[in-house]
């Protein structure tokens, strides 16, 4: 069975997109070329569960951290359940297998007041590369979308009747976002310096650079920590940081958890749930100086 019909099966099947698709394929080729090289086989359908813990010892002495690995075998493990599916194999080597421990990392939100000064008190130069700018941070804090869902944004993505944002996300699936009133006056100004653009590559894309290609996903993290350098001290300052204090922040305002999980596009609460130990500090602070009693 060759990798293609498995890449297809994610693509078309699963619904995976095709960033994860390209680093399944990636893990999947990596993996192959270790046991050509320490076993002398051209295929990995028939590997045993003693050489696939050989390639994960050989990663931890490179010192590849133990989530990179647990995402690598993760890929190999769906790939086995994939040969399983159309029976090219009789059992999957990985059925027993159990991931490697990992520290959960905890993910510092910006505050409301780091947020504020960002928005409201940096300057923004009033030109195309200013206004979009700006733009990609509303949009970041005000919906709370990913990364790459803000890349892949199109024009017709944009509903000004109904002031909404139709994002694609994972597994292709679409979800449709409020966007409020000091984005949309944003948006505007935004759409009029594109359309002042000499040269426009994808006519379709919302976000492009100054030579009017596509943006990057480089470009708008470094957009973003950018910015932020200078309004904030946290470590990590990521579009991804942004998404956490929109859920934050919501949540912290008395957001349903429910509502907050459709926006961010999870496909379960649990996935929402990791945004809620911030909110439970809050929550405990405003009891602490609020409740009766504990003036006592």
């Amino acid at each position: 069975m060759s990798l293609k019909s498995f890449t297809d099966y994610l693509l078309l099947e699963k619904n995976y997109s095709k960033l994860t698709v390209k680093a399944y394929q990636n893990d999947l080729e990596t993996f192959n070329a270790f046991i050509r090289e320490e076993y002398d086989r051209d295929s990995i359908n028939d590997v045993n569960y003693p050489q696939i813990r050989n390639w994960i010892v050989s990663m931890v002495e490179k010192n590849i951290s133990n989530r990179s690995i647990n995402r690598k075998v993760s890929a190999l493990n769906t790939y086995f359940k994939f040969l399983l599916k159309i029976g090219d194999v009789q059992s999957n080597p990985l059925a027993k297998h159990r991931a490697l421990k990992t520290s959960k990392k905890i993910q510092v939100p910006f505050s409301e007041s780091e947020i504020s000064m960002v928005l409201d008190e940096l300057h923004y130069d009033d030109d195309f590369e200013g206004i979009r700018n700006k733009l990609i941070i509303e949009l970041f804090y005000s919906t709370g979308i990913r990364r790459i869902e803000l890349v892949e944004l199109k024009l017709d993505s944009i509903n000004f009747d109904n002031k909404t944002l139709k994002v694609l996300g994972k597994r292709n699936k679409e979800r449709i976002v409020p966007l409020i009133k000091p984005v949309l006056e944003t948006l505007v100004k935004y759409l009029k310096m594109r359309n002042e653009l000499t040269y426009i590559e994808d006519i379709d894309r919302l976000f492009l650079t100054q030579k009017g290609v596509k943006i990057y996903e480089t470009l708008v993290y470094r957009i973003i920590n950018d910015y932020f350098s200078i309004a904030s001290s946290k470590v990590k300052r990521s579009p991804h940081i942004l998404r956490h204090s929109f859920a934050t922040h919501l949540l912290n305002q008395g957001a349903d958890l429910n509502a907050v999980k459709e926006l961010l596009g999870h496909s379960s609460l649990a996935a929402t749930q990791v945004y809620t130990h911030n909110s439970i500090a809050e929550l405990k602070k405003v009891h602490l100086n609020a409740h009766p009693r504990s003036k006592k």
